[in-house]
């Protein structure tokens, strides 16, 4: 695949926020392709990088649309898309961040991202992965895709969930404000639905624990990152987290801050089966991937009855569909959900 970039829109300041498949191209003279691999999984030899805009398959606008924003260079990036527009060439953008920022509506123009809202319909808006490192080496179990089939699911959390009303009024006290400043003009971050996530994950973990229907394997946060500061304490706490995915048949995985989860993508590359609770938001590849196949899907209407769609999902399974299942959730990460497999399934 060939792609045009223009160089003079990198800022090194910013490198936070240069589009994901850039980042493995755009190093210094001294890294090396075998470098590129080991840590970004993909190679020289899969792009070729143009000078020349009509000679590329698909132009790139090279930092997020938040670094055009909030440096107010919207008109680098209209001219771009513009130039591409006049040559029939599509355009991959970024919208990242926990809160998308607002931008113009554009036909030529594929918007990645991992928040947002689907129903607000934005054109040529698609999901993208947290793009993550492989940890299943670090954690694998012996035989670790010969995990049992229970009679009931065991479904697994490690993370933050507090339940306290006044700490869920605070978060959507938050949210409120800002979103009122979005509304008259003095953000230009986009509105988010005023919902407190702490909150709504608590009673999801309250509800499956009370079930007889499920067996829970849960550890419980008040902070991120159970609010550690040691070296040798995240070391312990970010071992505990993935020793609960890997002896966990399923994972609750409830948006954060951002309508997206990180735990989502952790669980696949694990080779478990995320218990997705959807609140309106992106997915990757929706038009190549059937989700509901790979994950147990519950719409936010329906999350009174958690525990029945986890144990319903499971019921289906015996052991051999089981373990067919968990082996191609891996499989799927592998092949469409990292930094190569994703930018690989454009080209479809």
């Amino acid at each position: 695949m060939k792609l045009f970039y223009p160089k003079e829109h990198y800022n090194s300041t910013y490198r936070g926020l240069l589009f994901p498949l850039l980042k493995a191209f755009i190093k210094n003279k001294a890294f090396t392709d075998a470098q590129r691999l080991e840590l970004y999984g993909v190679s020289e030899k899969d792009y070729r990088f143009v000078e020349q805009l009509i000679r590329a398959d698909v132009v790139v606008l090279p930092m997020a649309w938040n670094y055009y924003v909030a440096t107010n260079q919207l008109d680098s990036a209209h001219a771009l898309i513009k130039a591409a527009a006049r040559e029939q060439k599509i355009v991959w953008s970024w919208n990242a961040g926990d809160f998308g920022v607002k931008i113009p509506s554009y036909k030529n123009v594929k918007v990645f991202r991992m928040g947002g809202y689907i129903s607000r319909a934005q054109q040529g808006h698609e999901g993208m992965p947290v793009f993550i490192s492989d940890r299943l080496s670090d954690y694998q179990l012996p035989n670790h895709f010969g995990l049992d089939y229970t009679e009931k699911p065991i479904v697994g959390f490690c993370g933050q969930a507090n339940g306290s009303l006044i700490h869920a009024y605070w978060e959507q006290s938050k949210i409120i404000f800002k979103n009122l400043q979005s509304y008259v003009g003095m953000s230009k971050k986009e509105s988010q639905a005023v919902l407190s996530s702490t909150r709504l994950r608590a009673q999801l973990l309250a509800k499956l624990a009370a079930s007889n229907l499920i067996t829970d394997r849960f550890i419980l946060r008040q902070h991120y990152r159970a609010g550690v500061k040691t070296k040798a304490e995240k070391q312990q706490t970010t071992d505990e987290f993935y020793q609960n995915i890997a002896q966990s048949a399923y994972v609750l995985c409830v948006r954060g801050a951002g309508n997206f989860s990180v735990r989502f993508y952790e669980t696949l590359m694990m080779g478990r089966i995320p218990v997705y609770v959807n609140t309106d938001g992106f997915l990757p590849l929706t038009n190549q991937i059937d989700w509901q196949k790979h994950v147990v899907w519950v719409d936010i209407k329906d999350i009174h009855r958690i525990d029945e769609t986890v144990h319903a999902f499971h019921q289906r399974l015996d052991q051999n569909s089981f373990q067919n299942l968990l082996k191609s959730n891996r499989k799927l990460w592998e092949e469409k959900l990292t930094l190569q497999g994703f930018f690989e399934s454009q080209k479809v």
